[in-house]
């Protein structure tokens, strides 16, 4: 200022030019890189007591033109708190509340408002009912601009989890059948902000409201609506509505948790109810005769043997083999669906067991209860929703009683597996070992439909099975002989050679990153890739929707010489930070930081998926003159191994290798052996 003859040094700031034009505090002057370009501009407190006037102008383009720099600048930190202070959230809440602002003005108004409220100096529980009542309007109403009625979703979506009492508001206010309609919009984004605040609302619900809902949900076909026009919508899918599907997918089979979790009471009349409907459905035609002619002991023995015909260990009481919790409950509900919705099917694995010889029959109800169980673990039953996840099964959408179908499917393909087979009674974990292989596999390969599922899993018979265990042990053996191990160590250096090329060029490419919050999964993204010559790390903020932004759009830096080392998992500052509040496990295993500049500062990172993670810290790895220690590197050494073995080794196909080599024969006698041409030439 003094150089510039500028009085009032103290209504003057630094501003970073690029990126997000943070301005230059005494806590984070020494962050500022060689080659920042920085700009003389009105000190925060200047601009805040600026802005505050604006917004209260009279003059409408005045006020829109403050509106629309308070709602860029309000990310910044020193900003936003200098703004908060003069009560400037006070006069936003009186521009939404008094109701004159619309459009543009009003978008920028709510875009300040969430900016300034990300920062968490203010509680969202001191919002007051009108302000509330105002943005659940803009949700419920037809004629609202739809950038006003995205931003009103999010902000509801952020009051959700942070007390009981603005979740049971919002519910209150803003129906389901109301985000049934955003959901059904062709706007994609507003599309994804009703989803968002849908899913916020389900994870912050008791277990009974939960069930409420989603019974809801199911009543307005919620499913087949997702199945058809957002799963198989011309557009592709967002990691951001994978994620969200994934969560619904995954409250969705929570709700089986609870009957999992119950033993079987064997006093409880209803429960009774359900065993002995087991029975009679599958030998109703059997016992035509009137029961009532037989005597209670004979009644009873007729009953143990028609249990232990179903495939119950303990026949005179069968309510004992549902005492093991889990499946508990889950296990008779499976069996009772089969019964009621497939009954012929239910019927010919009945009798058909039961007309076999005792050694070779198939027991439906202990396959039932084990398979139960199976289906528990592989869909993760009961386990917490990750915060990160996107995997999701197209089919469950597709499909309404979703479990107890897929179900019907997998038990009847134990009965087909246990006959292909020929299974005794001894071979009963075998089996459902086999059956567990065949199920996993076909998810794997994500059918779309349960019908599909079905067709292939069943043609992924036992005799498959077993040629791809046999491949996958040929292919171990082989490679396990000494020559091939020798080869092996050989070909290692130059494959990892080609693996750190690999991922160094993944990191040229970059990637999207999400920033976390301890709130909620954030719309903040950011993208971070390395220069081509290896030399320099860049990365900044990117709006969403950008595929590969260039380098030079990415204004922070870090050279690689000043990068110091690579922190994963707990070590990471931005776990600790976190450690305080319920400690998410994915978000563990996603995140790494880069050490840089005298060990003083952290870049972090929550990497997207396991595989980007792996890449990501390999090629860090490398830039620092590490080993890759990722599983991922494993995996790939493996398969490249495994392919060149395979093509230095074709001409050997059916030739055994020995263990040493051939000996080497000794030189003959008489070493005299040159031919002499000048006798051929006569």
């Amino acid at each position: 200022c003094r150089r510039w003859s500028l009085p009032n040094a103290e209504h003057y700031a630094l501003q970073y030019v690029d990126g997000r034009q943070t301005y230059i505090t005494e806590s984070n002057r020494g962050e500022i890189k060689n080659g920042s370009i920085l700009r003389l501009t009105t000190s925060p407190d200047q601009e805040a007591e600026r802005l505050y006037s604006g917004i209260q102008s009279n003059n409408s383009d005045v006020k829109t033109d403050s509106l629309k720099k308070l709602a860029g600048l309000s990310q910044d930190v020193t900003f936003a708190q200098e703004f908060i202070n003069r009560n400037g959230l006070k006069q936003i809440f009186y521009i939404v509340e008094e109701g004159n602002a619309t459009g543009e003005m009003l978008a920028h108004t709510l875009k300040a408002f969430m900016e300034l409220m990300e920062h968490d100096f203010v509680s969202w529980e001191t919002l007051s009912a009108a302000f509330i009542k105002k943005i659940v309007s803009y949700v419920n109403m037809n004629t609202v601009d739809a950038s006003v009625q995205q931003l009103s979703l999010s902000i509801l979506e952020n009051m959700v989890p942070t007390s009981r009492l603005l979740f049971e508001l919002v519910k209150k206010e803003v129906t389901l059948d109301r985000l049934l309609t955003h959901l059904q919009v062709t706007n994609a984004q507003l599309q994804l902000k009703a989803m968002a605040l849908l899913i916020a609302l389900l994870l912050a619900a008791t277990d009974a409201e939960r069930r409420d809902m989603m019974d809801y949900l199911q009543e307005k076909n919620i499913r087949q609506f997702i199945h058809k026009n957002i799963i198989h919508s011309s557009e592709p899918l967002g990691d951001e509505m994978a994620h969200y599907l994934y969560v619904l997918q995954s409250v969705s089979l929570n709700l089986c948790e609870r009957r999992m979790r119950t033993s079987m009471d064997p006093y409880s009349q209803e429960q009774r109810e359900l065993l002995q409907s087991l029975r009679q459905t599958a030998f109703e035609l059997e016992s035509e005769a009137p029961a009532s002619n037989f005597s209670t002991e004979r009644r009873r023995s007729l009953c143990a043997k028609e249990f232990r015909k179903l495939g119950f260990m303990n026949n005179s009481n069968p309510a004992e083999d549902l005492r093991r919790a889990p499946p508990g409950l889950l296990a008779l509900d499976n069996m009772v669906y089969f019964s009621r919705h497939t009954p012929n099917a239910y019927s010919r694995f009945v009798l058909e067991n039961s007309s076999r010889e005792d050694k070779h029959e198939c027991p439906f109800a202990r396959s039932s209860i084990q398979l139960t169980l199976i289906l528990c673990e592989i869909l993760h039953v009961g386990e917490p929703c990750s915060e990160t996840a996107q995997a999701f099964y197209p089919m469950f959408f597709g499909q309404d009683h979703f479990f107890e179908e897929l179900f019907c499917i997998c038990i009847q393909l134990v009965n087909k597996t246990w006959k292909e087979m020929r299974a005794t009674q001894e071979d009963f974990d075998k089996v459902l070992q086999v059956v567990r292989e065949q199920i996993t596999r076909t998810l794997s390969l994500k059918p779309t439909s349960l019908e599909l599922f079905k067709t292939r899993v069943n043609a992924l018979n036992y005799s498959e099975i077993l040629k791809l265990r046999q491949t996958e042990r040929l292919h171990q053996e082989e490679t396990l002989a000494v020559p091939v191990l020798e080869l092996r160590e050989r070909l290692k250096p130059e494959l990892l050679e080609l693996i750190r090329q690999q991922r160094l060029l993944h990191l040229c490419e970059g990637t999207l990153f999400r920033k976390i919050s301890s709130r909620r999964r954030q719309d903040k993204l950011w993208y971070c890739r390395l220069s081509p010559n290896h030399k320099v790390l860049h990365y900044g903020d990117v709006e969403e929707g950008v595929q590969s932004p260039p380098i030079e759009s990415l204004p922070e830096k870090i050279p690689v010489a000043d990068m110091k080392m690579l922190l994963m998992g707990k070590e990471c500052p931005h776990t600790k930070e976190k450690s305080s509040g319920k400690q998410n496990k994915d978000v563990l295993e996603l995140a790494f930081s880069i050490v840089y500049d005298m060990e003083e500062y952290c870049l972090n990172f929550v990497a997207p998926t396991r595989y980007e993670f792996c890449l990501w810290t390999d090629g860090l790895n490398v830039l620092l003159g590490k080993e890759m220690t990722s599983e991922r590197t494993q995996t790939d050494l493996d398969v490249l191994l495994s392919m060149e073995l395979k093509l230095r080794l074709l001409d050997l196909e059916n030739i055994s290798i020995p263990d040493t080599p051939p000996p080497v024969p000794k030189p003959p006698s008489n070493l005299n052996f040159c031919y002499d041409f000048s006798h051929a030439e006569q």
